[in-house]
């Protein structure tokens, strides 16, 4: 049974010093989460180097219709990633910070809308929660630096959900009219916001968006306010942002329609056909990794909540809104036959939404438990550092000052936990309100400033492209004469985007280049076939890579066989 939800904001206004210090935090916060270190590191993974080539593309060529790699139509997304990077780097110039720009604005603009609604639920206090803990959250902080779909598709549904709140009368208060009134401009918002994260993604923004409607819907019998999401202005709305590019691509491609729904749609939901095979309860571990450092939180709400419910049989509209939103993001991609980790991140901002009203009502709850389990984590963190300070253990490979680095980023999360734990006793203590935010935020971000130091000592090499490109640039290496023998697929897609051409793979097509990079010994374990070849100077150690210049097999008796004696060498 659903709880009516009619707040009346009953929080009393924050002194003139304590906004300013809200409004200091709150902005060093997002500034430190989702704008800093864009452009570290280089591009990585085979999704950035290749949406980054299309966006690029896009912006040379003027052609914002159809999404291009290597000067062929791509269809694996729809374009609003590549429409803003695009506009990015014609405005700020092609580099890895303008291509995750899209992303961090977008992560910016959910954290704002998600705290517009915290405000319309329950206060001042929970919206000034909302805005703090989503950002220090690892998910958003790691997909709002990444050149990729996923957290515009995120922000823009996220947005889309909560213009739906308005839109289902469950931001309304006491203080407004009883009359039934139609929201025109959360109507119009709904459909336009929509519209962008089927832009943004494709059509499971519907399936998102709805089918948690209809669970809340099922949970509250509300059925009526529910279809006033298909009321026409927002079916209108909806239509005239999202149909266009899709009717226009169609045209221009008759094979759109089949690739990118039946083979980058049904196909990728229903069948195992990408190797991204993962099991049922694949994000249950990665949802409480994204939230880090609030995981405690999380479990101490999901089971105080689960026992509320089954003791009282009741729940806010509000609360179980917000539950349905994550509920159902979470089972849809269970059941589908391609996992990632970025197809969760739309259910972050909800929970953590429902995390910043628990913080709000610590009156009427067990404080005392939740202190404890918020302790008991954060010693958890903090115990790897003390261990290896106290032990000082050998570390191979030189490795001792990475492993405390990472042991520190850790400590500094529990110190997050720790911190929550003890300032402020209680909401009625205001003047501890503003320390205990700024206690649990700031180490997360000197944990995540330490992060971006530290992450290119995990590498010993460069795991983007751009190394080995400006080598091979130095070097004079003529383009059309190289082929890559053996490397990963995002290195390889990283390196064609820094060189602004597609190099191509060793095989058979292409076994009459000159010269061939890869990260195998010799060119005797090349296949298909294995040629003589001679040694090119390239730093190895800097890039990982070896350069080889073949020779033709009319040459191999002038080598006598110096290809394996290269590898001998070598």
């Amino acid at each position: 049974m659903t709880k009516p939800h009619r707040p009346r904001f009953e929080n009393p206004p924050i002194t003139r010093g304590a906004f300013i210090a809200w409004s200091v935090l709150t902005c060093a916060t997002l500034y430190v989460c989702y704008f800093s270190h864009l452009g570290v590191p280089g591009f990585i993974g085979p999704d950035e180097p290749r949406y980054a080539w299309i966006a690029r593309a896009m912006m040379e060529t003027r052609d914002w219709v159809t999404p291009r790699l290597y000067g062929k139509p791509w269809f694996e997304k729809p374009p609003l990633y590549y429409w803003g990077a695009g506009l990015c780097f014609k405005w700020f110039g092609v580099r890895e910070a303008t291509a995750r720009l899209p992303s961090a604005i977008s992560a910016l603009l959910a954290t704002l809308a998600m705290g517009w609604l915290g405000l319309r639920f329950w206060g001042g206090q929970a919206a000034r929660w909302v805005v703090l803990l989503l950002p220090a959250t690892v998910g958003m902080i790691g997909f709002s630096h990444a050149a990729a779909t996923d957290m515009p598709f995120s922000a823009m549904l996220t947005i889309g959900m909560v213009c739906a709140a308005e839109v289902l009368g469950l931001t309304r208060n006491e203080d407004m009219p009883i009359l039934p009134r139609t929201p025109w401009l959360a109507l119009t918002l709904f459909g336009f916001f929509l519209g962008l994260a089927v832009l943004a993604k494709g059509p499971a923004a519907i399936v998102l968006c709805g089918g948690a409607v209809l669970l809340w819907a099922l949970g509250t019998k509300h059925w009526h306010d529910a279809l006033r999401l298909l009321h026409p202005l927002a079916v209108a709305a909806f239509c005239a942002t999202a149909l266009p590019w899709y009717v226009r691509c169609a045209r221009r491609n008759p094979d759109f329609l089949r690739a990118f729904l039946i083979e980058h749609n049904f196909k990728r939901y229903f069948t195992p056909e990408f190797q991204h095979i993962q099991p049922f309860w694949f994000y249950v571990p990665v949802i409480l990794i994204a939230i880090l450092p609030w995981t405690a939180l999380f479990l101490w709400n999901t089971v105080h909540g689960a026992i509320q419910l089954l003791r009282t049989h009741r729940v806010r509209e509000s609360t179980l809104f917000l539950t349905c939103w994550a509920a159902f993001c979470l089972l849809f991609f269970s059941f589908s036959q391609s996992k990632l980790p970025g197809y969760i991140l739309p259910a972050l901002p909800a929970v953590v939404l429902v995390l910043a009203h628990s913080l709000t009502a610590m009156t009427k709850i067990p404080r005392w438990l939740l202190r404890i389990a918020l302790s008991l984590f954060a010693l958890s963190l903090v115990l790897p550092l003390v261990f290896v300070e106290l032990r000082k253990p050998n570390f191979s490979g030189g490795n001792e000052r990475l492993v405390i680095g990472v042991f520190a980023v850790v400590a500094l999360m529990g110190t997050a936990n720790l911190l929550l734990a003890l300032f402020g006793t209680a909401t009625g203590q205001k003047r501890f309100l503003t320390l205990r935010a700024a206690g649990c935020v700031l180490p997360i971000l000197a944990a995540t400033v330490l992060a971006y130091r530290i992450a290119p000592s995990f590498f010993k090499i460069d795991p983007s492209g751009k190394t080995i490109a400006k080598q091979l640039q130095l070097q004079n290496i003529p383009l059309s004469e190289l082929a890559v023998g053996w490397m990963s697929r995002g290195q390889h897609y990283s390196l064609n985007f820094y060189l602004r051409e597609e190099i191509k793979d060793w095989n058979q097509e292409n076994i009459g280049k000159e010269y061939v990079l890869t990260d195998v010994r010799g060119c005797r374990n090349l296949t298909p076939v294995p040629f003589a070849c001679e040694p090119v100077p390239f730093n190895e150690q800097a890039t990982g890579m070896f350069l080889y210049h073949i020779v033709t097999p009319g040459s191999l008796e002038r080598l006598g066989g110096g290809g394996g004696q290269t590898q001998q060498k070598k």
